[in-house]
């Protein structure tokens, strides 16, 4: 499955760098070099998110990265302990879930997951810092 024409342009516009691949009828966008805001443990990792068949109309769910990315003062991030294994290599699971209605079909694209995984990203530096 390729990505949407909308989506390529999106990240080619942004610059980033990317792999994409299939596995298990998934397909894997791995962000590589994913800058990551301060407060996290590292500056940058890869960031996976692997994309349901039928998408976008079928939300993403959940990312991952390798390496692992923890808070500076080593405090854990709920929902972040568990590792799993793919593209051959070993990723730390983000356990996120959106809301019901909160992805809209038509409208909703890579671009808007992305946003929504540094909003995350964000809230949880934030937490930490007012702690």
């Amino acid at each position: 499955m390729a990505l949407p024409q909308s989506d390529t342009d999106y990240l080619e516009q942004r610059g980033l760098q990317y792999a994409v691949s299939e596995e298990a009828s998934m397909t894997c966008v791995v962000l590589i070099g994913y800058g990551l805001p301060l407060g996290f443990s590292r500056t940058s990792a890869d960031l996976l998110l692997r994309l349901s068949p039928g998408f976008p109309d079928v939300p993403p769910d959940m990312w991952w990265f390798d390496p692992a990315v923890g808070r500076a003062d080593g405090k854990p991030i709920a929902a972040t302990e568990h590792m799993e294994t793919h593209l051959g290599r070993s990723w730390q699971r983000w356990s996120r879930h959106l809301s019901p209605g909160q992805w809209q079909p038509g409208t909703d694209s890579l671009e808007s997951y992305c946003a929504l995984v540094r909003r995350e990203l964000e809230r949880n530096c934030a937490m930490e810092l007012v702690q």
